[in-house]
């Protein structure tokens, strides 16, 4: 047997080395989010937002009921991007947020 070639007891623990920079530069399904720009919460795409568009759960329920409900109706014209309700919210916690690395 080649003495070369036989693991030594401290590095028995070692893994295969890897020359290729950082852990963090490697993408995984759990870092592949990471340093993309995504919606904030209540942004018309967020996880809160995207509730109360004709499609999510709330404004969809609106748009079955319709008449005033509806997104051309009196009161949900208010909470679409546009409207005062949901426009202000769209203008002061909508847009984009950065995902830290």
């Amino acid at each position: 047997m080649d003495p070369s070639s036989k693991a030594h007891p401290q590095d028995s623990h070692v893994g295969p080395r890897s020359n290729s920079g950082k852990a963090g530069a490697v993408q995984t399904p759990a870092n592949a989010h990471l340093g993309q720009d995504k919606p904030g919460m209540f942004d018309a795409q967020g996880s809160i937002g995207k509730q109360f568009t004709p499609e999510g759960a709330l404004g969809g329920t609106a748009q079955k009921i319709g008449g005033p409900l509806d997104k051309e109706g009196m009161i949900g014209k208010q909470f679409t991007t546009e409207g005062s309700i949901g426009g202000t919210v769209q203008n002061t916690m909508g847009g984009k947020s950065k995902t830290s690395n």
